[in-house]
């Protein structure tokens, strides 16, 4: 028997009659929100930044590839990972079949992270995927645009993300969940894993000058992330999932790693501290629904 509110076929249209004015309330303040968006003041970019790309090494302005208009996913995938950030790379499995369309309008689209590119073009080919993907290894690309971090950083405990400073110290004490699950699917600690954090950048090319015009961070990444847009909400198949399911799957394969590997999110290697993103400000691009708690889901 469900637990959840049920009704008769007339007390449902009116309910959703009442959700349907908050809807189209909300669709009309995020066009306001789009016009102000685009009213934001472009900065300049002077700063030399370098990137390894299919084509060979690339400027800033190379990655335009002709166009106007660059839109860049800050995709998770250090150095020192194994493979691409498991939500990171739902989002990438939705982009990469518009990114072709984006072109079309005059928006060239790019992942860009700080892994080698050997390794990138390796898991873009077990993937699938075909969108342009960097590498920033060696420049100071995710640093600026506040997508990766030090051990120097970490250690401090507090780091700038989403245009606020973060309090990071708590992720190490922590020796199970999400975080630690992800980490061990990429093959490395959670202090490794957060070095890293998504986002998304846009340029915009103007007589042979590069402007950063807009970015996004933690929520604000939901809007590339269609399959979850398509989600009906509910908080059962969320929050349980169901036995040999792929969140279930990866969640016992990332455990027996770690159990395997022996990691402890204390080791005498581990900084003290790490980048983590409280429950309220956690992006559907760090935990998928099927992953989070029922608090987080909230």
């Amino acid at each position: 028997m469900t637990q959840h509110s049920t009704g008769t076929r007339e007390e449902w249209l009116a309910a959703r009659l009442e959700l349907l004015e908050a809807e189209k309330e909300l669709t009309r303040r995020s066009d306001e929100l789009a016009r102000q968006r685009q009213q934001l003041p472009w900065v300049r970019i002077d700063k030399d930044y370098r990137f390894d790309t299919d084509d060979g090494s690339a400027s800033l302005a190379d990655l335009f590839r002709g166009g106007s208009q660059l839109l860049v996913y800050h995709f998770m995938f250090g150095p020192d990972y194994t493979a691409g950030c498991p939500a990171c790379s739902a989002i990438a499995d939705g982009f990469n079949g518009f990114f072709v369309h984006l072109e079309n309008h005059d928006v060239a689209m790019t992942a860009v992270s700080r892994a080698p590119l050997d390794k990138l073009q390796a898991y873009k080919r077990r993937m699938g995927w075909s969108f342009p993907w960097a590498s920033s290894l060696g420049s100071d690309f995710n640093y600026d645009f506040n997508a990766s971090y030090t051990e120097e950083q970490q250690r401090q405990g507090t780091v700038e993300y989403n245009y606020r400073s973060m309090d990071v110290t708590p992720v190490l004490e922590a020796s199970e969940g999400p975080v630690v699950d992800f980490a061990a699917m990429v093959g490395t600690d959670a202090a490794t894993y957060t070095r890293e954090a998504p986002g998304m950048s846009a340029f915009a090319l103007d007589d042979g000058a590069v402007y950063h015009t807009y970015s996004a961070y933690a929520r604000g990444v939901d809007a590339l992330w269609g399959m979850y847009q398509c989600s009906t909400g509910r908080r059962r198949g969320a929050t349980r999932p169901s036995r040999g399911s792929a969140a279930t799957t990866s969640t016992t394969r990332a455990k027996r790693l770690r159990q395997q590997r022996g990691r402890t999110l204390r080791s005498s290697t581990a900084p003290a501290s790490a980048v983590v993103i409280p429950p309220s400000e956690t992006p559907t691009a760090v935990i998928p629904s099927a992953m989070r708690s029922e608090r987080e889901v909230s």
